[in-house]
């Protein structure tokens, strides 16, 4: 895996652009600190964008199928750095809607360029490194949020905040300059007898039924809505944490915690997942989760906000590479673009609900009421879907033995 080309290209152009994305977040951060003062105002205006990566979902997965990966990388990444350009007129202008253009404009280019990146990891290692791949990949992606949001708390008390949009636009565009070195070998497009058309042309409706039948892909799809819960309102419960504790710095620190914890989950599933089933692995965490949120009802007590953020890094850092390996290796090939399409706008859907109501509950009963119903939603429907899977299994095993 290691002698890759491609393998070093993907994690280095990952490491690029996440420090470019987290400058950018930052630098978001502050922007709406100064112009906006309300909590759900600011859930409102991140919801603008993912709303139209969601608009776009459906033609974003057919085209991945029929284009090459590698076409719409680079297409999503040049769209990607010229988003930037309205971050700096907002600046400028001091307006709040240039920033709602810039989230709109970033979110119509990541609805391509995700899809097609998870499609184009199965391309370039073997089936038996995905699940190692799929961890580094991570690592790499927590390491570089982690030095991004050191450098950009630094940066943005020496600098202009606008210069932290110019380092997020030079990274977005060495990111695009190191996708042109890609070289993936993709099969074919299948015509199909009617009018030669593109076999793989369809939308969702073709992967629905894809869906439906394998069972651990439908229930891992539902089960990822549990760390959403979490990541939904991640930025507006640091922002409400730093505020609870009167600390500015708590939030470079809760925010390296999370990610040293992500870093040693990731690099630890692999050993975790040759002893016990996917379906353990997610389970098990998922409760993890739940009872990480639960723990941050006492957020105002700087060493367990700490914690629970840690916890939640770790869990996260052990379900979502398993989950990102079950769905590579147990949806076909030829669905890849339109399934991780179609999984990218059900966390986009997810993500949406999950920050209106983080920032609806945060001005009506405060981030630790908050927590712990959300910690015990997590807890409840991991619970459900506990029973639920063992069901279908048992259901499964009896249909079997009775053919």
């Amino acid at each position: 895996m290691w002698k890759s080309k491609n393998v070093w290209i993907l994690l280095i152009g990952e490491f690029i652009a996440g420090l470019g994305l987290w400058l950018g977040i930052i630098g978001n951060l502050e922007f709406m600190q100064e112009k906006v003062p309300s909590d759900f105002l600011k859930s409102l205006i991140i919801a603008s964008g993912l709303l139209a990566g969601i608009a776009v979902g459906p033609m974003a997965g057919r085209i991945t199928d029929q284009l090459s990966k590698k076409t719409v990388m680079l297409a999503s990444g040049m769209v990607r750095a010229f988003s930037v350009v309205f971050m700096l007129i907002a600046i400028y202008t001091g307006s709040v809607w240039w920033m709602v253009g810039f989230m709109i404009v970033l979110q119509l280019s990541a609805a391509f360029y995700f899809p097609a990146l998870q499609a184009a990891i199965p391309l370039v290692v073997n089936e038996k490194d995905l699940l190692q791949l799929n961890g580094v990949h991570m690592n790499v992606s927590t390491l570089s949020r982690i030095l991004g949001t050191a450098v950009a708390g630094i940066l943005i008390t020496m600098l202009p905040l606008s210069m932290l949009y110019i380092g997020s636009l030079v990274a977005y565009l060495g990111l695009f300059i190191l996708t042109w070195f890609l070289d993936i070998e993709e099969a074919k497009q299948e015509m199909s007898p009617e009018k030669g058309k593109v076999k793989n042309s369809g939308g969702f409706k073709e992967v629905f039924p894809i869906i439906k039948g394998l069972p651990i892909v439908s229930m891992t799809l539902i089960l990822t809505l549990v760390p959403l819960l979490f990541l939904g309102g991640f930025n507006l419960m640091v922002i409400n944490i730093s505020e609870l504790q009167d600390s500015s710095s708590i939030k470079g620190i809760i925010y390296t915690a999370e990610g040293l914890g992500f870093m040693l989950g990731a690099f630890f599933v692999k050993k975790i997942s040759s002893k016990s089933s996917p379906y353990s692995v997610l389970f098990f965490f998922s409760f993890i989760i739940g009872f990480s949120q639960l723990l941050l009802f006492f957020a105002d007590v700087k060493v367990l906000s700490i914690v629970a953020f840690f916890v939640f890094g770790f869990a996260v850092g052990c379900f979502f590479p398993t989950a990102a390996t079950i769905f590579q290796t147990r949806v076909p090939k030829e669905f890849h673009g339109r399934f991780f399409s179609f999984r990218s706008m059900l966390d986009r859907i997810g993500f949406q609900v999950v920050l209106l109501l983080t920032g609806f509950l945060l001005d009506a009963v405060g981030l630790q009421i908050m927590v712990t119903i959300f910690g015990i939603l997590s807890l409840f429907m991991t619970a459900i879907f506990l029973l639920r899977s063992r069901q279908v299994r048992t259901e499964v095993a009896v249909s079997d033995k009775i053919s």
